[in-house]
């Protein structure tokens, strides 16, 4: 199972594409009995659907699901950031300062993809997060593996302005701030939920589905 969340978290396996069980089974070494049970387990996650009993595909993000996981993930991440400071060793805040630099050295060359820089990003975060506890990390890491936009927002656009949230983050970081840490992480995740409301590029593209309820009886 922890494979096929790494190829969704990924993009090796995009929404919508059907998912050929004996493709993948070949691909990991194994049974396609195994990948089918860690398929319905990815369903019960709610990373995993079958739609109209064409076989498994990975969920398709709505717009509406973008912003909900996104304001989960700004509270999430912001515990989680706070709590990292508060438990910081030198070699966290070595790693963590190594992989901001690595991603503002790739961003201002501009010779590396979107989907490159998005995964350089991810070592960023969770280099930070992974100082605070194993609880919260996991629960952390199942966010994201929820997270599954067809495209990512690390384009020219606007990489350099994510970079600079990043750039505050790490200097509370560094002054041992651990209240600062948590609230610009939180405005973090929500700046990055407003660019993709804004910027029909990178909005998901999902149909949700809203049920309009008639007007409460006097």
């Amino acid at each position: 199972m922890d494979r096929i969340r790494q190829d969704v978290a990924s993009g090796a396996l995009r929404p919508v594409e059907l998912i050929k069980q004996t493709v993948l089974a070949k691909r990991y070494g194994v049974s396609p009995t195994p990948v089918r049970e860690a398929l319905r387990l990815l369903e019960a996650d709610g990373v995993i659907t079958y739609p109209h009993h064409r076989g498994a595909s990975v969920m398709e993000m709505t717009p509406d699901t973008a912003q909900d996981l996104y304001r989960l993930r700004a509270a999430a991440e912001a515990v989680a950031a706070g709590m990292a400071v508060e438990r910081m060793t030198p070699t966290g805040l070595a790693l963590i300062r190594e992989k901001y630099d690595l991603l503002d050295e790739t961003v201002r060359s501009g010779a590396t993809s979107p989907a490159e820089l998005s995964v350089l990003n991810k070592e960023l975060h969770f280099a930070l997060y992974r100082q605070s506890s194993p609880l919260v990390l996991q629960y952390v890491e199942a966010l994201w593996v929820r997270f599954i936009p067809s495209a990512t927002l690390w384009t020219p656009r606007h990489a350099r302005e994510l970079q600079d949230d990043h750039g505050r983050i790490l200097e509370a970081v560094v002054q041992c701030d651990a209240d600062l840490v948590s609230r610009l992480t939180s405005e973090h995740i929500l700046h990055a939920a407003a660019i993709r409301e804004r910027d029909p590029e990178v909005r998901a593209v999902g149909k949700d589905e809203k049920e309009d309820f008639p007007p409460a009886a006097e």
